[in-house]
């Protein structure tokens, strides 16, 4: 709770300065910049950070503006960020601040000053202000399309005459394919991100969504022959080392426990067993599209591989019924061709393969336990 009013007061103070000067005209001396964190090792933090800083040495004012603030105490947070309405706000701090926390995570931090004339610079001003001390304070994420930095990228156009330049280097690249790059040390994230994201993220991108994205698109727009931003500045040079990575945290553990379970489905309990959890997660898979406002997570092709069909082979396995079973057998082989076939050409083909194996392992085990219970109950 203490805690809790320390930040409270906090954010108090800051919004009642932005109160203050959302009343003053910037002096000729202000600068909007758009600064531009590099990832860190947490999930949430992998893709990067994108803020924008409004500075006026006139007024003695030095803002960040952060698109990016959520709460983890949110009441049913998972929930609610699974459903899609999990709601994000702006916050602000010092520059200083903001820097002495990437100084202390160890993140870099580039800064581009924006060409902008100065009534462009009190419009940006004006609109942050009023975003911060309104109900657009808060704003509903969603993965791709509403983020810390479509939210700048929006305030930005918004204020020029042109629009920001598309040609970067991700350009040409589905969605996965860019946020798969983002992910070489976090194999079991990745693995996540590929089963929970559908169709819609194997489109290609139409938008800059992601921080380095954004910091590329404004360095090559041009307004009228000018650049609209000078180039990029280093002000916190993060960690250059190697990144560690974990064994635990690697395609190597996923391949030893696949391993595992092609060893251990051999036992008809745990075969069954692995089946029925594949299609729980299948019909997860099915319905959280109808439960969640997120578009990437719709149409989930993954429920292919995690066939609900599953529950009728095992309810069949157990009810005896032969005939049955084997027709659930080549729809569920079918459907693993299917997959197969869908995903050859997509970015995360390589991880998927061995949960494709031991699909089809677990199902062709499924036909030689019926062989066998065939010929136990074979007359004599």
């Amino acid at each position: 709770m203490r805690s809790f009013y320390i930040v409270f007061v906090f954010l108090l103070s800051f919004i009642s300065t932005a109160t203050t000067y959302a009343q003053l005209p910037l002096t000729e001396y202000a600068e909007v910049t758009l600064l531009t964190c590099g990832p860190g090792d947490e999930l949430y933090s992998v893709f990067g950070h994108t803020a924008i800083r409004v500075s006026d040495p006139g007024r003695n004012m030095d803002i960040v503006y952060n698109f990016g603030s959520f709460d983890f105490d949110t009441p049913n947070f998972y929930l609610k960020f699974v459903k899609g309405d999990l709601q994000y706000f702006v916050s602000v701090s010092s520059y200083t601040d903001f820097i002495n926390e990437y100084e202390y995570l160890e993140r870099t931090v580039y800064e581009q000053h924006l060409n902008l004339l100065p009534e462009q610079k009190q419009q940006i001003a004006d609109e942050l202000n009023t975003i911060l001390l309104s109900d657009r304070r808060f704003y509903t994420y969603k993965f791709i399309d509403r983020n810390c930095t479509t939210m700048v990228a929006d305030i930005i156009a918004d204020n020029i005459e042109s629009e920001i330049s598309t040609d970067v280097s991700d350009k040409g690249k589905t969605n996965r394919e860019i946020l798969f790059g983002y992910l070489d040390n976090h194999f079991y994230e990745n693995l996540g991100i590929s089963l929970m994201f559908g169709y819609k993220t194997d489109k290609l991108s139409d938008k800059l969504f992601l921080p380095q994205e954004l910091m590329e698109g404004v360095a090559n727009t041009t307004i009228k022959s000018k650049p609209l931003a000078k180039p990029a500045i280093t002000v916190n040079e993060g960690y250059t080392g190697e990144r560690q990575t974990s064994f635990w945290n690697s395609y190597y553990s996923f391949v030893l426990l696949v391993l595992l379970l092609l060893y251990l489905t051999k036992y008809p309990t745990i075969l069954l067993s692995y089946l029925t959890l594949s299609g729980l997660l299948g019909i997860f898979f099915l319905t959280v599209g109808f439960y969640s406002f997120h578009d990437e997570i719709t149409q989930n092709y993954n429920a292919l591989l995690f066939s609900p069909v599953f529950l009728l082979l095992v309810y069949f396995i157990l009810a005896h019924k032969a005939k049955a079973t084997i027709m659930t057998v080549y729809i569920c082989l079918a459907l693993l061709l299917i997959y197969i076939i869908f995903i050859l050409n997509k970015p995360h083909l390589f991880i998927m393969l061995p949960l494709i194996v031991l699909h089809a392992v677990a199902i062709f085990r499924i036909v030689l336990l019926q062989k066998k219970s065939f010929i136990q109950n074979k007359p004599a």
